[in-house]
């Protein structure tokens, strides 16, 4: 029998903290894996979680704990492969120090992930993107903050995370003007920012300089503490629900700072920059990211399909000459 805080205790403390020094993302995700594993394992089996023994950690309480994920918590199968992982690391990591449970450790590491649809990518057009960028009422503190920062998103790419984090020293407004970030996997980047933004992010410094140069470039308006994420997402919502009287695509559109990064992706891409660039300026780890980009844009299909058409046909796509065809169509 083998009690298994001490080794918990290690994992969490000596190896992810002190070996590993892994983002704070990277800790917080397996904590919360564990604390709802050890949850899910007192609640149904009345496992104390200080007295647990790897014997209870076996292969059929991992399997019901990744089933309880999916069909009571109601967590996608990304979310489940995101848990297996947590438990898959702290695994690893006992299999060096407990040989004697090493026929329930490699079991439990045989558990696959599963395998999950992928989906185009969602960004907005030129057209939605502008009617975004016009939603702000501009004679409000908050409107102002919020077309600046929309405008900042849809230029430099970054993710939500990034954003928040960033402070007026990590801004350079003259030439060569640019922003400094430290992105996922604490990779540092700089962007560069075009005139435009350059003198929009200039005329908000000059109504904000009072909040000194460590301040959130886009604090919130009370305290002006950086935004977080959610507030971000929800002032997204609000102005999508404005541009959407102008600009009625807007409606069937879910738009969240992720959104507005791959519409940056897919502008670079119309404007043919190449995929390594565009790697580069998103951070990304791989060129292989941007697979998602090229799949998603329709101009290079279509230019496929005009280069494959036969040769008495013109390029473009079939029209229906009459409504009630086009009606029969689009059923």
């Amino acid at each position: 029998m083998t009690i298994i805080v001490p080794t918990f205790e290690a994992f969490f403390t000596s190896y992810l903290m002190g070996q590993k020094s892994v983002s704070p993302n990277t800790l917080i995700s397996y904590r919360d894996t564990w604390r709802l594993l050890l949850t899910f394992l007192f609640e149904k089996h009345r496992f104390e979680p200080s007295s647990l023994d790897f014997a209870d950690l076996d292969v059929q309480h991992i399997t019901e704990f990744l089933a309880y994920l999916e069909d009571v918590r109601g967590n996608s199968p990304s979310t489940r492969n995101t848990r297996l992982a947590g438990i898959h690391a702290f695994f690893h990591f006992a299999a060096y120090r407990h040989p004697e449970h090493a026929d329930l450790i490699s079991r439990v590491l045989a558990l696959e992930p599963k395998n999950t649809a992928t989906k185009d990518i969602d960004y907005l057009s030129d057209a939605e993107a502008k009617a975004l960028i016009a939603a702000p009422k501009t004679t409000t503190w908050t409107g102002r903050r919020d077309q600046a920062m929309i405008q900042f998103l849809l230029h430099t790419g970054l993710r939500v995370s990034e954003l928040i984090n960033l402070r007026w020293t990590d801004l350079q407004l003259h030439a060569p003007a640019y922003v400094d970030c430290k992105g996922k996997g604490r990779k540092e980047r700089s962007t560069p920012v075009n005139s435009g933004l350059v003198s929009m992010l200039t005329t908000w410094w000059d109504e904000n300089a009072q909040l000194g140069t460590s301040s959130p470039i886009f604090p919130t308006q009370g305290d002006h503490h950086a935004m977080s994420p959610d507030a971000i997402a929800q002032r997204l919502v609000v102005h999508q629900r404005t541009a959407a009287t102008d600009c009625p695509t807007l409606k069937r559109k879910d738009v969240t700072p992720h959104v507005l990064r791959h519409t940056c992706a897919m502008r670079m891409l119309a404007a043919g920059i190449d995929s390594a660039t565009i790697s580069l300026w998103l951070g990304h780890s791989s060129k292989e990211s941007v697979r998602a980009y090229l799949h998603a844009d329709m101009t290079i299909k279509q230019r496929a399909l005009d280069r494959t058409a036969p040769p008495a046909t013109g390029p473009g796509r079939y029209k229906p000459p009459d409504s009630l065809l086009s009606f029969l169509e689009e059923l």
